[in-house]
């Protein structure tokens, strides 16, 4: 299943207007940010959708019966661009267990690349429920091998992947290669085109690079 969010009329939108601005980019403090806002909207919708199990309250006054999560939520993102986004679906699964991948491409000298995964770090799987992070999915081949990668510790129960934007390319592939699987897809906003060399347009450019900083690939 796929949700997009951007199409319903939210305050999402106005901080994904900031993450696209190449004015309002220029403030890397504030790209996290609006990375980590987005990030606890998305969790709070993926939240509707786990178990919840009423639980015995007791208050200076009383009792109350609250409904309580009681799936067990393991947080993954992909280094580096992931990390905002892990930071704010913390804030809202603040009992979660944590993973983290390390994918990046790997280009030929005709510009095509390979996805390469070099570390993973993760929790035993089994009947958990996982949500794996990364802001852009371009082709959707860097969220396919990380789920791979990190589905060696254990079957989740289900798997939530959250992206601040993807290409409907990129969702089309994910739907594909995990159709046996059980997944769902939270979007903040689907763009049409995707270049040649696999970046989303209109987009909003290097999200690692606008968090962090410019790198150089020692991959090359």
């Amino acid at each position: 299943m796929i949700h997009n969010l951007g199409n319903q009329n939210s305050i999402l939108n106005q901080y994904i207007a900031e993450l696209r601005d190449e004015v309002v980019q220029q403030d890397s403090l504030r790209f996290r940010f609006n990375l980590e806002r987005i990030s606890a909207i998305l969790a709070y919708e993926i939240s509707k959708n786990l178990k919840f199990t009423p639980q015995e309250i007791t208050t200076p006054l009383g009792t109350a019966d609250v409904p309580m999560l009681t799936d067990q939520v393991v947080i993954a993102s992909i280094l580096r661009a992931g990390l905002p986004m892990h930071t704010g679906m913390l804030k809202v699964f603040d009992k979660a267990e944590n993973a983290f991948i390390s994918a990046y491409r790997k280009y030929a000298k005709d510009e095509s690349f390979q996805i390469k995964i070099e570390y993973a770090s993760c929790p035993p799987l089994n009947d958990k429920t996982l949500i794996i992070c990364d802001p852009m999915l371009a082709t959707g081949a860097s969220m396919v091998m990380a789920i791979k990668e990190i589905s060696q510790n254990g079957k989740p129960q289900h798997i939530h992947i959250a992206s601040v934007l993807a290409s409907s390319e990129g969702v089309e592939y994910l739907k594909k290669q995990l159709k046996h699987g059980s997944f769902t897809f939270w979007v903040g906003a689907i763009d049409d085109e995707l270049t040649a060399q696999a970046y989303i347009v209109p987009g909003l450019g290097d999200a690692g690079d606008l968090a962090f900083g410019i790198k150089t690939d020692s991959h090359q």
